[in-house]
């Protein structure tokens, strides 16, 4: 059996006007790693690769580390702890910052609301040529707070009307105006994210994966647009490392963001495995396209860790 558990930024600070960036002090992260360890044994991407019929059909628990958005912070500060405790990870990483030097859309949210409180940003959209978006019906309020489970009630909406109410192009129009008013892009670009020798690295030691090219919700997307932006990703990192890319994270990893046909185009394009953000431990059962994963929070040493041991111990009863 596999349990695979995500992270996404590490940083000392994560002091803003208004906290919208979470995530791990390095001293945290590698307490969780460590926390972790009791209950399975490491594998790397490329024990996974060659041998995954035989992990998912051990009884073993086999323990995968991996990281989305292909953050800078991610190879400098995490890489290192990862590396002292003789662990590989696997990094699921945008082509978008690279080819177009653009900054995705999940992080411009991120950023500006770090700046402008989410109640106050969501009010501004609601008056906004797209305010139709931004009025949730009762069962999609209801799915917002539950996917968005760490989160406040109104980031929950705010996050679920910018993530699956408006098309690519409409989260662009709306949210735009209010980034490059605030936000230097090239600035942003050249910090937050890896450059393009740590992806050679990162690939050259069997750690680098795709996270499409864009950030988005691969299931509302049209069939062309899910494959150009499986086919995009993959295609860039493979010319620049020469090295296959057989690995994808899909953005989001809801179940709307991973339905039909997402599995099939990937597996067609050639990805082997697919990793969603659907909580579980992964069996034999497992369509490879669809593995399950824990949010970091959710694992060992994290605030709702709660959600692995109860699975893990009605497991092992």
């Amino acid at each position: 059996m596999l349990t695979v558990s995500n992270f996404h930024y590490i940083r000392e600070d994560f002091s803003a006007p208004f906290p919208s960036i979470f995530g791990l002090s390095p001293k945290s992260f590698k307490h969780q790693l460590v926390r972790l360890s009791d209950f399975g044994k490491f594998i790397s991407p490329k024990e996974l690769l060659l041998k995954n019929d035989e992990i998912l059909n051990s009884k073993e628990n086999y323990l995968l580390i991996t990281f989305d958005d292909g953050l800078k912070e991610q190879f400098e500060l995490a890489k290192p702890i990862l590396d002292d405790l003789n662990i590989q990870a696997l990094y699921f990483v945008n082509s978008i910052n690279f080819i177009e030097k653009e900054v995705s859309l999940v992080h411009k949210i991120h950023l500006l609301r770090s700046k402008i409180s989410s109640s106050e940003l969501l009010n501004n959209l609601k008056n906004s040529p797209f305010k139709s978006n931004f009025i949730l019906s009762d069962y999609e309020k209801k799915k917002a707070v539950k996917h968005y489970n760490f989160d406040d009630v109104s980031t929950a909406y705010l996050k679920y009307s910018l993530n699956f109410r408006l098309s690519p192009n409409e989260l662009s129009k709306a949210i735009d105006g209010f980034f490059y008013n605030l936000f230097d892009t090239n600035k942003i670009v050249d910090e937050l994210y890896m450059s393009e020798n740590q992806l050679r690295f990162l690939a050259n030691h069997n750690q680098l994966g795709s996270h499409t090219h864009s950030h988005l919700a691969l299931g509302l997307l049209d069939e062309k647009t899910i494959q150009f932006e499986l086919e995009k990703t993959k295609e860039y990192f493979e010319r620049i490392t020469q090295t296959n890319v057989e690995i994808v994270s899909y953005p989001y990893g809801s179940d709307e963001a991973c339905a039909k046909p997402v599995p099939e185009l990937a597996k067609e394009i050639g990805y082997k495995l697919g990793f969603t953000m659907k909580r579980g431990i992964n069996f034999s059962t497992e369509n490879k396209l669809l593995l399950k994963r824990f949010d970091c929070n959710e694992t060992p040493g994290g605030k709702n860790e709660k959600v692995f041991l109860d699975e893990y111990s009605i497991i092992n009863e």
